[in-house]
């Protein structure tokens, strides 16, 4: 599939459509509401675009290269405990990356972090465009934990833990906790968050006096890691699987942008 011509300007909601981003009456929509900027300036209805003009929404700059989106490759890595989220490391740790496969073009991008003593579904892809796409808060997308929390959890503490509590000025929730069983004062639960703050889980059971002995990511959006998939093994998402995943970020999106 061919570039735009540099000369040629199209309906800024046309490119986003083709681009994958969404239809063009979404499109539209977010336009309006305010959601997409060129070149650095709030983008109005009917506004063309050239290639070389730089879209953004939500922030996050759109990759208008789309021969290279449609070759676009994702993994789901089972990260064991023990590997950290970098492609280097000064200590000569292992790295994520390590067990990853070779690619032809570009580079594996990881979708967010998982600390060194958390385990479970890590995603890569080589597409920056659906990399941004999923770790940006207007997405909205669900990521579910097991824990193993050691301390006395009685169901005051699990109130707070949904209604929501101050960290660092921010206000922090699972936006559900579940019981799952356990010996004595280490318990499992099952929690959903549905934004990547740094160690937010841990931090969250740490503020009700808990302390998360073992964390495992078992879900990222509507991505679950396979109960077969041993740690640093990874699986290859098909053609058919990645167009469902992008079409999740795009309902999500919608969803949270219309109030949904």
């Amino acid at each position: 599939m061919k570039r735009f011509d540099v000369g040629v300007s199209e309906k800024l909601q046309k490119v986003m459509a083709s681009l994958g981003l969404a239809s063009r009456r979404q499109s539209e929509r977010w336009i309006l509401a305010g959601r997409v900027y060129v070149n650095g300036e709030r983008a109005t209805l009917g506004a063309r675009v050239k290639e070389q003009d730089e879209i953004a929404v939500d922030g996050v700059l759109l990759e208008r290269h789309r021969k290279e989106r449609h070759q676009a490759q994702v993994l789901i890595y089972h990260k064991p405990v023990g590997e950290i989220t970098t492609r280097s490391d000064p200590q000569g740790r292992r790295t994520v990356f390590t067990s990853l496969p070779a690619v032809s073009q570009g580079r594996w991008i990881a979708v967010g972090r998982l600390d060194i003593a958390t385990s479970g579904l890590l995603l890569f892809t080589t597409d920056g465009l659906l990399a941004n796409q999923l770790m940006h808060p207007s997405a909205g997308l669900e990521r579910e934990y097991r824990c193993r929390v050691a301390g006395h959890i009685d169901g005051s503490a699990l109130k707070c833990l949904t209604d929501g509590i101050d960290i660092d000025g921010l206000s922090c929730r699972f936006i559900t906790v579940v019981r799952e069983g356990g010996r004595g004062l280490n318990r499992w639960f099952r929690v959903i968050v549905n934004e990547g703050r740094n160690r937010e889980v841990r931090r969250l059971w740490e503020a009700v006096g808990g302390q998360v002995s073992r964390l495992i990511r078992v879900r990222y959006g509507a991505l679950v890691l396979p109960d077969d998939l041993e740690p640093g093994r990874y699986l290859k998402l098909a053609e058919g699987e990645i167009r469902k995943l992008r079409e999740s970020v795009v309902k999500n999106r919608s969803a949270i942008g219309s109030g949904g």
